[in-house]
């Protein structure tokens, strides 16, 4: 027997040994609020609720909870990545294109996989991957050069490696891909380059593709006529977080970015579909169902790539599928996720740019005069990080930026391949300056300053706040619930907090060190239950004290 042969046979029982040879089949998927020890896909099941039904933290105790193991990013930056946990074991990506496979229990490292980029890519807003998707034995990762690559969970080993799009044209991909049945779903970034975005599904087997829809239609396309011109052809639309799937209905559902040029709307007259929209396609063949334009003709930069939260509710008198979605031009919408129909939309943060809805649930726009503020800013009432929706409490949670305005300007940009597309730019607006001072003891005093941060518990039957965690900096985490009724998330501040989800009141705090940007992951492990964060470069991982 050779060395070779040894070495092989070592790894292969180490994988056994530690279940890194686990099969996630469709099935398994599909099942996945079965296995609540498990986190199987980027926002825990094909809902995107980010909820879970594990209850040994729960809020009598998570007062106890403690530190058990820390990780560190070796490449510093924020980290935006959500882990999968499958039977103990967490795979999870570091920026910018690194793969790893831990011990969910102690944060040992089992492999590591290193992706090596062209060195052509382009990307706007920092050099981030959000996760990857498994089907199998195997893992799947978009790249910032804009490929999508498939890996051996037992040992790190790539299986293939396909070009999605070309990264000369500022094509990339930084979310974590959606595996529906038979197929792994995946979209492009690049909006603020004037790429034309798109959804694909590709063959977790060989890499083939299967179908593509472009989230900008082209000539002879429904909704082509929203543009002016040849403007669809460098359109935007981006699709930067991962969507949802319904197998009731097999329609999967996907946010798209805005469009191009961002902030110059009279560059491209029309309602200039499908960005700012939430589109749903056919998980089989790709054709669009049906989309809602959430901002026509956005000269804001309102990215509608929010988590698609699905859930089923008791809407005047009926049981409704229904789609939640807290958009980034502030208003918090219902609508019926079988049909596309809107059903409500209530702004839950300060909202000048539009007064209302018409009949159809378009909206009404008011566009500021010049060197006025728009409300909310650029950054808008939420962003890209993860809502939650808990069953028990019948509450929709969303991280917040209140009292946020920017003063916008447009200029007239010529394209070029590869190139900043933005069409203008905008400052943050700043404070009354008669207003009070901010102090730290005085958080009441925050409607008055701009960019506070705050969780916000919305009943989606009247899009009213139930109540509001308000933080002293603005916040970029996202939202874990759970069946404990315990509330996880974190801000810029670096504190980790666990609330009360029916009365906001904070339960536990720790301070990481570190800005949060990710959202925290629940799994249990020899029948303890754990939390994860990212903060900084560190993951923490917490659990109850012994």
């Amino acid at each position: 027997m050779t060395k070779t042969t040894v070495m092989l046979i070592v790894v292969a029982l180490a994988a056994a040994s530690y279940g890194l040879d686990a099969q996630v089949s469709s099935d398994r998927l599909l099942r996945a609020n079965d296995e609540p020890q498990n986190w199987l896909t980027y926002s825990g099941s094909y809902m995107s609720q980010r909820y879970s039904l594990l209850k040994q933290i729960e809020t009598s105790n998570a007062k106890n909870l403690e530190l058990k193991w820390m990780m560190q990013n070796q490449v510093f930056g924020t980290w935006e990545t959500s882990p999968l946990v499958v039977d103990g074991i967490m795979y999870l990506t570091q920026r910018p294109n690194d793969v790893m496979a831990l011990d969910a229990k102690t944060g040992r490292m089992f492999w590591l996989y290193r992706y090596t980029n062209s060195g052509r890519q382009t990307v706007c807003c920092g050099a981030q991957n959000r996760g990857v998707a498994i089907l199998g034995d195997t893992l799947f990762m978009g790249t910032l050069d804009a490929h999508l690559v498939a890996i051996d969970t037992k040992n790190g080993k790539p299986l293939w490696n396909v070009a999605v799009a070309d990264d000369k044209l500022a094509y990339s991909i930084t979310l974590a891909p959606l595996v529906v049945k038979d197929k792994v779903i995946i979209g492009v970034g690049g909006a603020e380059y004037g790429i034309r975005g798109f959804v694909a599904a590709y063959d977790p087997k060989s890499g083939r593709e299967v179908w593509r829809f472009n989230t900008i239609p082209g000539k002879g396309d429904p909704g082509n006529e929203t543009w002016s011109g040849e403007a669809w052809e460098h359109g935007g639309g981006s699709i930067w977080v991962t969507g949802s799937y319904d197998p009731a209905t097999n329609l999967t559902y996907w946010g798209t970015g805005n469009p191009g040029p961002d902030w110059n709307p009279d560059q491209r007259p029309g309602d200039n579909l499908y960005t700012d929209s939430v589109v749903a396609l056919d998980a089989g063949t790709g054709k669009l169902k049906w989309h809602y334009q959430f901002t026509p003709n956005d000269g804001y930069d309102y990215d509608s790539v929010q988590v698609p939260v699905l859930a089923d509710l008791m809407w005047k008198g009926t049981v409704t599928r229904a789609m939640l979605w807290a958009n980034r031009n502030g208003n918090f919408y219902v609508l019926d996720r079988e049909n596309g129909k809107f059903l409500s939309g209530t702004p839950f943060v300060k909202v000048n740019w539009m007064s209302g809805f018409d009949e159809g649930g378009k909206p009404i726009q008011t566009p500021q005069p010049p060197g006025k503020v728009t409300y909310p800013g650029n950054q808008g009432g939420t962003n890209w990080y993860s809502p939650s929706y808990s069953p028990r409490t019948g509450l929709f949670y969303v991280s917040a930026w209140e009292n946020y305005g920017s003063i916008y300007r447009k200029e007239t940009v010529p394209f070029e391949p590869g190139r900043r597309f933005n069409g203008g730019g905008n400052t943050v607006a700043m404070p009354n300056p008669d207003a009070p001072a901010m102090r730290r003891n005085a958080i009441n005093d925050w409607t008055d300053v701009v960019g506070r941060g705050a969780v916000i518990a919305i009943d989606p039957k009247t899009g009213q706040p139930k109540w509001k965690f308000q933080m002293y900096d603005v916040t970029d985490g996202g939202i874990l619930t759970t069946a404990g009724d315990v509330l996880f998330t974190g801000g810029r501040e670096g504190y980790f907090h666990a609330l009360d989800a029916r009365t906001g009141v904070e339960l536990w705090k720790a301070n990481l060190g570190g800005a949060i940007m990710s959202a925290p992951v629940t799994y249990s492990v020899d029948g303890k239950q754990y939390v994860i964060v990212n903060s900084g470069n560190v993951m923490a991982a917490f659990a109850l004290r012994e």
